[in-house]
């Protein structure tokens, strides 16, 4: 070890603690952090760099228990515990039933029994015939209906006497070395291992690990005073100190001139969130006018609204995520629900033959999260203007295999244009907007499909200069049943567009998985390609 080298390079929280021990001296970092008053952390960062230069050597590992403040032991600490709260409600009014208790404070049945009972065994309340809570205590025991001697008293004061002294402490955190014998006789009624919920207290395992100096010490603590360091100098040149003149008569840290300076990281939009604001902003200029809805809808909007038969394949519990709780919604609004039902059935007054099954209206309100965003298309065709314009930014969660082009939730921007004069071709000129001027694709081509909801249906396919082609999404006219069951008598185009994939070509990825990356130097260094049109 160079030793002058060593002493040139330690920090001032190292040199102290060299300063302050020698050589057989056992620390740890709650030792050094409480001797030295360090900040929480300067202990921890010291006896590393010490332990990496080889000035410290590990000793030993301590396991310690505590006892940890939960939510739950604070509400106590403000609100008073269970027994507390029992005792001063029964004080005013006697005779009430356990669940009476319960309701007037708030409190669950089973923390009111358990409460209940330990004041029971310890003398202070006993049940009558028709189950009604009384003070049993002898008066001498009481002061205000509160017992001020005895066994109950001297639990509910060790009690309070734990939650106050766990407050007090920055973390919340006890010893258990630190704990009377009767302590932790409390401890082991209200503190729980791991699960804490229902307790006042988590108990929790904390290893100490126990520090001791190398031979290289010694020979670093006596080099650190014949320099004449001390721990104490002067880290940087600070316009107070100018301005005081105290920096007078003061040592100061040596500097190393090739040390890099601090890097400065300017701070910067997410470049997919920037680039889905940008396409807002784009479609909002053009007159469009943004929805939104919520991420769980019914099987109805989902899909019963969009002409998609209760039988259809997409139906399948493998293709949606079922909500298990609620699992139904209440209602389903009228005149919509029925006239949806009747084109399934028979067509209704679309002009249709329907689905010709029946309709299951129970089925129909069981709760998904939203698989499509052609969801909220629907929801809004309702109360669309004629003629109007209407998009959305929407999230959809549908159960897939997750690789380059594909993600088990996925943002797809949706949109309906309504009109007299709305066909195929409108239809297209949207879709080429998309794919041209949006993700910036220079080949495109239209495929057809097939969707329940629309016809005809169109897919369009992009190709990108790493993945090939792929489908950025699909569009088509809305079928009159769709249009008819709700409200709505012109033509409307709408399409149901990747826009992850948009992205893909707009930021230069190859893969969706990067749009969502935790590698923030990959993301920091993207550029977004505004759209062009």
């Amino acid at each position: 070890m160079d030793i002058q080298s060593v002493v040139k390079n330690l920090h001032p929280l190292e040199v102290q603690v060299i300063l302050s021990y020698q050589r057989g001296d056992e620390i740890s970092i709650e030792k050094v952090e409480s001797d030295l008053a360090f900040k929480p952390g300067n202990g921890n960062q010291a006896l590393s760099w010490l332990a990496g230069k080889g000035i410290l050597r590990e000793v030993r590992r301590e396991t310690k228990v505590f006892f940890e403040l939960t939510n739950l032991g604070r509400e106590w600490k403000e609100k008073g515990s269970p027994e507390e709260r029992i005792i001063e409600l029964v004080r005013i009014k006697q005779g009430l039933l356990l669940p009476d208790i319960a309701q007037t404070l708030g409190l669950d049945n089973k923390d009111v029994g358990s409460a209940f009972g330990a004041l029971s065994k310890l003398g202070l309340f006993t049940m009558d015939g028709d189950k009604r809570v009384t003070i049993t205590l002898p008066s001498e025991q009481l002061q205000n209906g509160r017992p001020v001697k005895g066994a109950a008293a001297e639990h509910l004061a060790l009690v309070r006497g734990l939650l106050d002294k766990a407050a007090a402490t920055e973390e919340g955190l006890l010893a258990r070395d630190g704990l009377s014998q009767a302590e932790r006789a409390i401890m082991g009624g209200i503190a729980k291992k791991r699960v804490a919920a229902g307790s006042a207290f988590r108990e929790v395992d904390r290893e100490t690990v126990v520090f001791g100096f190398t031979p290289e010490g010694d020979a670093v603590a006596q080099a650190l005073k014949v320099a004449g360091i001390t721990g104490d100098e002067i880290g940087s040149l600070t316009p107070e100190l100018l301005a005081t003149e105290t920096w007078k008569g003061k040592n100061f840290r040596s500097y190393h001139v090739q040390v890099p300076p601090t890097r400065l990281i300017v701070g910067r939009t997410n470049p997919y969130a920037k680039f889905l604001e940008d396409v807002k902003d784009k479609l909002a200029s053009l007159g469009f006018e943004e929805f939104d809805g919520p991420l769980v809808e019914t099987e109805f909007w989902n899909s019963d609204a969009l002409f998609m038969p209760q039988f259809h394949a997409a139906r399948d519990i493998h293709d949606v995520y079922h909500i298990a709780e609620p699992e139904k919604a209440q209602t389903i609004a009228e005149p919509w629900l029925s006239q949806v039902a009747a084109a399934h059935e028979n067509g209704g007054k679309t002009g249709s033959r329907g689905w010709n099954y029946t309709f299951d209206r129970e089925f129909t309100r069981r709760l998904i999260l939203r698989s499509q965003g052609t969801v909220l298309s629907a929801k809004q065709l309702p109360r669309a203007k004629i003629p109007g314009k209407y998009f959305g930014i929407v999230r959809c969660f549908r159960y897939d295999r997750v690789d380059a082009t594909h993600l088990s939730d996925f943002y797809q921007t949706e949109g309906i244009v309504l009109g007299e004069e709305v066909n195929l071709r409108t239809l297209l000129g949207f879709l080429e907007m998309f794919a041209l001027e949006v993700a910036g694709a220079k080949e495109v081509k239209y495929v057809p499909g097939y969707f329940p909801f629309t016809e005809p249906s169109v897919e369009v396919h992009i190709k990108h200069p790493v993945l090939g082609w792929f489908e950025l999404g699909g569009s088509g006219i809305f079928r009159p049943e769709v249009t008819a069951s709700l409200g709505v008598k012109v033509p409307v185009a709408a399409w149901g567009i990747g826009i992850d994939r948009m992205a893909l070509m707009a930021l230069g990825l190859n893969d969706l998985r990067e749009l969502f990356s935790y590698d923030i130097e990959n993301v920091r260094l993207r550029r977004v390609q505004e759209p062009a049109f």
